[in-house]
């Protein structure tokens, strides 16, 4: 499975609306989990089964509330049966690849 998620504190924060130093933190969660994973500049992949995955996002939006008094989090799941790991970089490459030979019959 892989999770898509964005956590952010909302309402406050620094006088130029930058949340990194929240984002920071829960993206160390993310990195420290072990989990396939890639940081996006508004999203967070990460690859697992669902326990591991929700744990992992649970904990990173705990991390984002303690600096804040509002967190925003936003969560896209493909759940696909059958297809365990190495998604995270399956899918791009299917999509290159796609691109490749849309591009190369022109």
């Amino acid at each position: 499975m892989l999770f898509a998620f964005s956590v952010a504190p909302t309402g406050g924060g620094s006088a130029d609306g930058s949340v990194h130093d929240a984002v920071a933190e829960a993206v160390s969660i993310v990195r420290s989990s072990g989990l396939p994973h890639q940081t996006g500049p508004m999203f967070t992949t990460i690859e697992g089964d669902w326990d591991e995955c929700m744990d992992v996002i649970k904990r990173a939006t705990e991390a984002v509330t303690k600096r804040a008094p509002r967190v925003s989090l936003v969560v896209k799941a493909d759940i696909r049966p059958g297809h365990d790991h190495g998604e995270i970089e399956g899918k791009v490459q299917r999509l290159n690849a796609a691109i490749d030979q849309m591009e190369s019959g022109k």
